[in-house]
């Protein structure tokens, strides 16, 4: 649990207030700025999930209880659908088995399973947060996850 608390509130909350702070006023910054702000977040938004994740496997543990691992360096994924399988795996499991298998899976016409993997990400867009930046950004996963299926001819 103490490395989950470090990783949030060292790691996770020392790059929120540098993001923060870049993207309240982005336009007053520059090139190296703004990418660095974007890493700042990416390495953010990976420590609160892991940090949080982290604490409830130790807190679990504590309890006897063994809880799989969440994360799997999900930053070094060579596609977005390797990326879904190492990322907050407990949730993605869920909207597998809850979501997209109900909603036919894989077991139908591509045309039907490109269409389920983008509903799953909508609903899952739509888990984070019921505003247009969540439901957009679900879509472009959902885009992003068909594209790669496409281009990997699965």
């Amino acid at each position: 649990m103490l490395w989950g608390y470090f990783i949030k509130l060292v790691i996770a909350d020392r790059c929120a207030v540098l993001v923060d702070t870049v993207y309240l006023s982005y336009q007053n910054y520059e090139g190296v700025q703004l990418i660095l702000a974007n890493v700042l977040f990416a390495i953010q938004i990976y420590c609160d999930f892991m940090g949080y994740s982290t604490i409830a496997k130790g807190a679990a543990c504590v309890l006897g209880i063994d809880l799989v691992d969440n994360f799997k360096q999900p930053y070094f994924a060579v596609s977005i659908k390797d990326f879904w399988r190492r990322w907050h795996m407990s949730l993605s499991s869920w909207f597998r088995d809850y979501v997209y298998i109900p909603l036919g899976g894989g077991r139908c016409s591509k045309c039907k399973k490109y269409r389920n993997l983008f509903l799953t990400f909508l609903v899952s867009g739509l888990w984070h947060g019921a505003s247009l930046t969540f439901v957009v950004w679900g879509m472009i996963h959902g885009i992003y996850r068909w594209g790669s299926s496409l281009l990997y001819m699965e």
